[in-house]
C-alpha cells in the first residue's frame, strides 16, 4: 500500500501497545528490538511476542535481558524470545551481532538511546556520544542487517526519534561540538533529527528491496532509564508534575506524560499495522502520522515534525557521512 495522504488511525495518545496490536498475527515473523532490557523496548518486545513474533532482545547487559525475557515468557505464555548482546557504541559488537544473524528479519525496532548527557563525551573515533549511540550505532546495525531485512520481502524499520528533534537540525559543520559549546539538549536534538533523516534515506534507498523505515516519537515517560542523565532538579520537577496529574514541560514545550504501555504503542503500531504497509520515510506520534510544521512553529509546538527532519537532501548527506563513519 502506498499513499501520499497523512496516515490516521483509530488510536490516540492514550492507546497502549496491547490495544494497537490486537488482532494482528505475527506468526513466522522475526523481530529485533534494541535496548529491550527494560522500559519501552521491553514493552515493545512483549507486544510483538504476544502476537506470535520471534523476538530478539538486543541489549548491552545480557543479564538484564535474560530477566526481561523470562518476564515476557511468563506474561505471554510464549517461548519465542531470546537475548543477543549489542553495544551500539562499539563497532565490533554491532558487526558481531549482525554477522551472527541468520534468516529473514521482518521487524527492526531501533529503540535504544541516551538523552541529555550532562557533559561532552566522545567515542574512540571522536564522535559525540549521543549522536554516535542514537544514530550511528543504529545506522551500522541496519546496514549490517540489510540482507536479512531484504530477505523478508516486506520488512519494517522503526526508528525512535523524539519531539526533542525540534531543538536542532543535524549541524553538519560541527556535529561533534568541536568548535561550538556543548549543550545536552542540542546534542540530543540533532541525534533525534538524525533518526528521522535515517528513515527518509533508508526508505528511498531500500524501498526497492521491500524495506521501509519510519520514525516515531513515543512521548515522555519518566519511569524509563532514558531520563537517568537529566538534571536531577528538572527530573524531580517532572516527576512531581506527573504525580499531580499536571502537564510537564521540557525546553518550554508542554506535554502530557505517558505510561510505558502508552509510550510503546506508536512503535508497535508502526511496526505492525496494515495501515503502514509499504509506507516509509514518515514521522509518527500518538499512533498517527504527525503534521509537518511550518518552520516558524518548530520549537514552540508541542508536536509535529520539523521540515528539516524530512529533507531528502539532508537525509542523503547524512547517509553518506554515516557510511564513512561506519567504514573508518
Amino acid at each position: 500500500m502506498t499513499t501520499t495522504q497523512r496516515i490516521q488511525t483509530p488510536f490516540g495518545e492514550e492507546s497502549t501497545a496491547t490495544e494497537v496490536i490486537e488482532g494482528i498475527d505475527l506468526s513466522g515473523k522475526h523481530a529485533v528490538v534494541t535496548g529491550a532490557g527494560s522500559g519501552l523496548g521491553a514493552e515493545t518486545a512483549r507486544a510483538l511476542v504476544s502476537a506470535g513474533a520471534s523476538v530478539t532482545l538486543a541489549v548491552r547487559n545480557t543479564d538484564a535481558g535474560e530477566r526481561t525475557a523470562t518476564e515476557i515468557r511468563k506474561a505471554t505464555g510464549k517461548d519465542n524470545v531470546r537475548v543477543g548482546r549489542l553495544d551500539l557504541a562499539d563497532k565490533a559488537s554491532i558487526t558481531a551481532f549482525a554477522s551472527a544473524w541468520t534468516g529473514p528479519l521482518h521487524i527492526l525496532v531501533n529503540n535504544a538511546g541516551v538523552m541529555a548527557l550532562p557533559a561532552l563525551e566522545r567515542t574512540p573515533d571522536g564522535w559525540e556520544l549521543q549522536f554516535a549511540s542514537n544514530h550511528l550505532g543504529h545506522f551500522a546495525l541496519a546496514v549490517g542487517l540489510h540482507d536479512a531485512l531484504a530477505a523478508a520481502g516486506n520488512a519494517r524499520i522503526v526508528s525512535l526519534s523524539s519531539r526533542g528533534h525540534h531543538a536542532s537540525p543535524v549541524e553538519f559543520d560541527d556535529i561533534n561540538f568541536n568548535t561550538r559549546a556543548y549543550d545536552p539538549w542540542l546534542s540530543y536534538g540533532q541525534s533525534k533529527t538524525a533518526n528521522v533523516l535515517f528513515a527518509v534515506a533508508a526508505t528511498s534507498r531500500w524501498g526497492a528491496d521491500g524495506i521501509t523505515a519510519n520514525a516515531v516519537h513515543p512521548g515522555v515517560i519518566m519511569s524509563t532509564n532514558l531520563s537517568r542523565y537529566m538534571d536531577p532538579d528538572q527530573a524531580a520537577q517532572l516527576r512531581a508534575a506527573e504525580a499531580a496529574g499536571e502537564l510537564g514541560s521540557i525546553q518550554g514545550a508542554p506535554f502530557r506524560f505517558k505510561t510505558i504501555a502508552q509510550g510503546a504503542a506508536t512503535s508497535v503500531l508502526v511496526a505492525t499495522s496494515p495501515q503502514v504497509e509499504g509506507i516509509g520515510g514518515r514521522y509518527f506520534e500518538n499512533n498517527n502520522e504527525a503534521e509537518k510544521l511550518p518552520p516558524q512553529a518548530v520549537g514552540s509546538a508541542s508536536g509535529g515534525v520539523a521540515p528539516y527532519a524530512l529533507d531528502p537532501d539532508a537525509a542523503e548527506r547524512l547517509w553518506k557521512l554515516s557510511l564513512t563513519a561506519m567504514e573508518a
